[in-house]
Order: C-alpha cells, then structure tokens, then sequence
C-alpha cells in the first residue's frame, strides 16, 4: 500500500509518497502555501500547485497516480486559507485522539485528484469558552502542522517525558507534552518572521547581511551576552537598532552583527516560557530545540547560562531529520485510525 503526505505551511509545502511501513519513497518540495491564498484572493493557486506537487512526488517514487491509496495532510492546509478549515481539538490532545479526529474528504472542489484526503486537526490551549475575557488572551495558543510533529517525536521514542520543544521556524513555538504523551498545549512567538522582516524591510540589513553561508564563523559568546544585557536594560526595540551602531561606529565584522541581533530577539523571545506556569505547563522538564543549527546554540546558550535550567537540552538541525517526525507522525497517526490495512 501506498499513500502521500502533504505539509503545507504558511510559504512552503513538503509532498512526501510513502508505504505502509513508513519507507519513504518520493517527496517534492513547493515554495506555496496559504500565504498565496491571501495574494491571490482565493486557494485556486494552492490547489493547482499541490497538485502539480503531487504528481512530481509520485513520479519521483516510480509510481503511478493510481498506486496511491489515500492523502494525509497536516499543517496550515486546514485553516479557513487552505483546502478546508477544520476546526482544532482542545487540549491535552493524545496522538490516538488526533487519529480519532480525522476529518475524511473525497471531493475533486476541494482536493482535485480523484483520491480521499484525510485532514488532521491542529490543537488549541484549553480555556474557559463562555467565560473568556479579554484578559484571558494570555492564554490563548493554537498549531497547525507541530501536533503531527510531536505525535512523530512520540512514536519515535527518543526522549522522556514530561517534555518541552522549542520548535525554531518563522514562528517559535514552544510546546509542552506531559508525562502522558498528551500535548498539552503552546506557546507561540513571531521571532522568525520578526528577524526576516528586520533584515528585509529595514535599515538593520545592511549591516546584518552575510554573504554566504554563516557556517564555520565563530559563535562568539561575548556577542551573545552583550545582547541579553542590552534586552535586559534597554529593551528588545533599542537594541534592534544597536547592530547599525556597531557596524557604523565601531571596528565589528558583519557575523557578529547577525549573532547580535539574533540574540536579542532569542532572548526576549525566551520570556514566552513565563507564560508556561500560567497555562499549567511543567516548567522543569527536559527540553528539544528544532531548528537551524545557530539558532538553536544560541537558546541553548540563553536557556542555561542566562536562564538557569539545568535539564538536558539537546538540539535537532538536520532538515532531513526534522522531516522525519512528520512522517513518522503521519504514520502512526494513519495507523492508529485504522488506514494502513
């Protein structure tokens, strides 16, 4: 047997053929996503192009449309901006309750190729519905795409739990899982999209932008600490500024630049974790970074010499490895609802 996963975010989708085992056997990547939805007015775009996406996946396999027996999709697909809004599930959410929540489709106005597509529900922080507040907002946090992340991370039995990760993308999101293997709900920032937008839409580029790849300077930790104590002091919006001061006055190299500002925003983006006690989130936990490998150095860095955790943190950089929750994660959770036969 055989069948497709689809990822779809934001900007970007993953389209990966798999068998009944979980052995990979095609995948295509599209720069599309339900941002596109917004530009163009509506998801003619984004289905056209999953589409084509599909059959480029399938065709990397070896195999042949018909071969495949079902889609499972996950990710920003399910928002009112994808190919169907599918409502989240509240937290503590199990992988078996997100297998349970299938939302099963076979309709050429929503997925065009003649083959049922199973959806899978994000997940929303629990709170008081009838008596919410605005005061209440702090406690407000939803994902689409990460459950099926940590269902994967679950299946794969690689950490203990209870269980914090920091997922390091275009948002960070920082997810607690119980001792139950229940996700119990998320924190989320804007850091990434915040960082890209510094450097494209303001004068800070200029004096952040390295050419090249990063890889192989050094991760001076100096720079590191100058920019918590300048967040700390001064606050996250003067010291966004403080890379153009450094490159303009003083005898600074364009890496250490980046780190800085990288910094600052890893270190006022590590205040979210305070929300963790609120939301009833345990906070002394083990905790996985994901991400980009610089990145992740620089949390872990903040996390243990400027926060005082002392639990293992570890980090996981490899994009192929990353890949790889999501597809476990579709499996199990296509093998707990019972599609795999």
């Amino acid at each position: 047997m055989y069948f497709a996963s689809i990822d779809c975010g934001s900007t970007n989708s993953r389209i990966y053929i798999l068998n009944e085992k979980g052995v990979l056997l095609g995948k295509t990547f599209r720069s599309v996503g339900v941002r596109d939805t917004s530009i163009h007015g509506s998801n003619d775009y984004l289905k056209t192009n999953l589409e084509c996406a599909f059959y480029e996946a399938v065709e990397t396999a070896g195999l042949d449309h018909r071969d495949i027996s079902f889609v499972i999709s996950a990710g920003m697909i399910t928002s009112e901006l994808g190919l169907m809004e599918v409502p989240h599930l509240w937290a503590p959410v199990t992988v078996y309750d997100l297998a349970c929540n299938l939302q099963e489709v076979h309709d050429p106005e929503i997925f065009s190729i003649d083959l049922p597509i199973y959806f899978i529900p994000g997940v929303k922080n629990r709170y008081k519905k009838g008596n919410a507040k605005l005061s209440d907002v702090a406690l407000l946090d939803f994902m689409r795409g990460e459950e099926t992340q940590m269902a994967g991370l679950i299946a794969m039995d690689i950490a203990s739990f209870p269980l914090t990760v920091a997922v390091l993308s275009s948002h960070t999101k920082f997810i607690s899982i119980d001792k139950n293997k229940a996700i119990k709900g998320s924190v989320t920032t804007l850091s990434g999209q915040l960082y890209a937008a510094i450097v494209k839409e303001t004068s800070i580029g200029k004096s952040v932008r390295v050419e090249g790849s990063t890889e192989g300077f050094p991760m001076d930790m100096q720079v590191v600490d100058c920019a918590y104590e300048q967040v700390r002091r001064t606050g996250l919006v003067r010291s966004l500024l403080m890379p153009r001061f450094l490159d303009t006055l003083l005898d600074t190299e364009p890496f250490q630049r980046q780190l800085f500002l990288q910094s600052a925003i890893a270190t006022e983006d590590l205040e979210a974790m305070n929300a963790f006690e609120l939301m009833g989130f345990p906070i002394k936990t083990n905790i996985i970074l994901m991400g980009q490998e610089e990145r992740c150095r620089i949390y872990s860095y903040l996390l243990k010499e400027k926060m005082g955790f002392t639990e293992d943190i570890s980090s996981i950089t490899e994009s192929e490895e990353i890949d790889m929750f999501n597809i476990r994660g579709t499996l199990v959770i296509a093998q707990q609802a019972g599609l795999l036969v």
